[in-house]
């Protein structure tokens, strides 16, 4: 028994003297000449002046165009609006130095701001007009009506002195101001009488 134990030790002694093949790793280069350089994968889009300002404008004429007064439309749209603004954000910053460029930008930043306000005021208008709706009852008969806004009057004033500020502030973007902020508050003007610029624009 002596003896077969000091054979098994010798065995497993001799066993891990032996060189075992090393198996070629997957992350090591196939061939030696590649062995000393490391190439790193870098892809960078580059827009032109031209390009830039051809985004620009097109991101311009998209929204300009687009029906601020509809929120449902403004719902599905925003969100790629935005994303796409932050892009525009991004490669416009080489060519702000430009006249033109940064001209071209800042109308299009004072924009998303005019289209933000706008969608505010115009968002608590609709629901003032709701209000005064179901606060007149089933089909205007009084039945089944909801409680009035108490401080009605407050909200309108409110609301008619955003628009005026609004007008003041942004003149260029008259049209889209008159498309959501005048048209809401004609809209409320049917259901609850106040007084705002141009009150008398939609002829009631």
């Amino acid at each position: 028994m002596a003896f077969s134990a000091v054979r098994t030790l010798a065995l497993g002694a001799s066993r891990r003297c032996l060189a075992r093949p090393v198996a070629p790793s997957m992350m090591r280069p196939a061939f030696p000449a590649m062995q000393g350089s490391v190439r790193n994968y870098i892809s960078v889009q580059k827009y032109t002046r031209d390009d830039v300002m051809d985004k620009l404008d097109e991101y311009h004429a998209t929204v300009m165009s687009a029906n601020w007064a509809d929120y449902l439309n403004l719902v599905y749209s925003v969100p790629f609006w935005e994303a796409e603004m932050e892009k525009l954000t991004s490669i416009v910053q080489p060519y702000l130095y430009e006249p033109a460029v940064g001209e071209k930008f800042k109308e299009v930043q004072e924009m998303m701001d005019v289209l933000y306000q706008c969608e505010d005021v115009r968002d608590h208008l609709n629901e003032l007009a709701e209000l005064a709706t179901r606060a007149s009852g089933f089909m205007g008969t009084g039945f089944a009506a909801e409680e009035k806004v108490s401080n009605i009057e407050e909200h309108t004033q409110v609301c008619a002195e955003a628009y005026n500020k609004l007008l003041e502030k942004h003149p260029d973007f008259k049209p889209k101001i008159e498309q959501t902020v005048g048209h809401g508050l004609a809209v409320l003007r049917q259901k609850h009488k106040f007084k705002f610029g141009s009150m008398h624009r939609y002829f009631f």
